[in-house]
């Protein structure tokens, strides 16, 4: 039986977790920084650095008491020791390469974004026949999708050129008023019995005809227009920001959802028509991050997976956002796989893809 201790702190969120291989989740602990951060509309480093230094062997300690067995039962440790804030990084892998010395058990060095593509596999049954697989990345930090072989082999075949889609959203969810975090109460406020269809249209990117990549940056300034109109010629603006009425504000948030989910779902199609062009047949897409959560996307995501004959495998709300569990499972992956650290192992602030 092995164990697999993950550890999660490249942004907010000090976590930990004990999974079974492969992929079944004994415990998962979250602590959020979400309160501490909001004062300041976003994730401030320094702060968040310190934070994960107070919390982390305490988050550890509950983990692998949930998990119901001893220190002594943990085979290895899986670190997410790439990409985020560099700070966040240094607390966490510090901490795992501790701790796995201490139990003198071997280290794992995950790469975050990776664990995220896999994360729909946790506490799922059958992980037979998945591969090739399409994966999609959606979070504040990375949009991007990328083309898997196996568990532990995946490439990146586009990305995004400015904003990911969370920070979209978020600075999106700023324009239009609405605290932090932003995106999920855009996606509320897109669903309220205010929003829906009012004439409005807003560009979906395609880039060149054939790109993979993403771009929001139009979106983004075609809501900051639709608020407070074209910009005169000393740069002011006709409107301002607190202009806005309710169903003004309803209107705006549900064309925005739309059109950046339909910019994703334009992608996907693209690189499912490429790959198969190639002679690469799909079986699988997987999509992960914290915006894989909002709910218009998860429901267009599994028509058009269901169209092009896909399994989609999508984690549950509480694997959207960051955690140790996908961390674990996905430590666990490449343990079998032969892949293994030593105490050399450094933080990132970049991805490995």
């Amino acid at each position: 039986m092995t164990h697999i201790l993950g550890i999660e702190t490249s942004c907010d969120e000090t976590a930990a977790s004990v999974v079974k291989h492969p992929w079944r989740v004994l415990s998962s602990v979250v602590a959020s920084q979400v309160d501490i951060h909001a004062e300041y509309g976003g994730v401030v480093p320094e702060i968040a650095s310190r934070h994960h230094a107070e919390r982390i062997l305490p988050v550890v300690k509950r983990a692998i008491s949930d998990a119901g067995i001893s220190q002594g039962d943990v085979s290895v440790v899986a670190i997410g020791h790439r990409p985020g804030l560099i700070g966040c990084l240094l607390v966490g892998t510090s901490a795992a390469k501790s701790i796995a010395w201490s139990l003198g058990v071997p280290i794992v060095g995950v790469d975050h974004v990776h664990a995220h593509v896999l994360s729909g596999l946790l506490d799922q049954d059958t992980h037979e026949q998945l591969y090739p697989a399409l994966g999609l990345v959606v979070s504040g930090g990375h949009t991007a999708m990328y083309v898997c072989t196996s568990s532990t082999q995946m490439r990146r075949i586009g990305t995004t050129i400015d904003d990911a889609l969370g920070e979209a959203y978020d600075k999106a969810a700023t324009m239009l008023g609405l605290s932090y975090p932003g995106g999920p109460n855009l996606d509320t406020l897109a669903h309220s019995e205010l929003a829906g269809p009012s004439g409005r249209n807003f560009p979906i990117s395609r880039l060149s005809p054939d790109s993979l990549d993403f771009s929001f940056s139009g979106l983004k300034t075609a809501l900051l227009y639709a608020i407070r109109g074209t910009p005169n010629r000393d740069g002011t603006f006709p409107r301002d920001f607190g202009d806005l009425i309710d169903r003004d504000r309803a209107e705006l948030a549900w064309a925005f959802q739309g059109a950046a989910v339909q910019a994703v779902i334009l992608k996907l199609s693209r690189a499912h028509q490429q790959l198969r062009e190639q002679g690469i047949n799909l079986r699988t897409l997987f999509v992960g991050g914290g915006v894989s959560s909002n709910s218009l996307l998860r429901v267009e995501l599994k028509l058009w997976a269901d169209e092009h004959d896909l399994r989609l495998v999508i984690p549950p709300m509480r694997y959207c956002v960051d955690n140790a569990a996908m961390i674990a499972g996905l430590g666990g992956e490449m343990f079998g796989a032969g892949v293994a650290d030593d105490l050399s192992l450094r933080a990132h602030p970049q991805s490995a893809y």
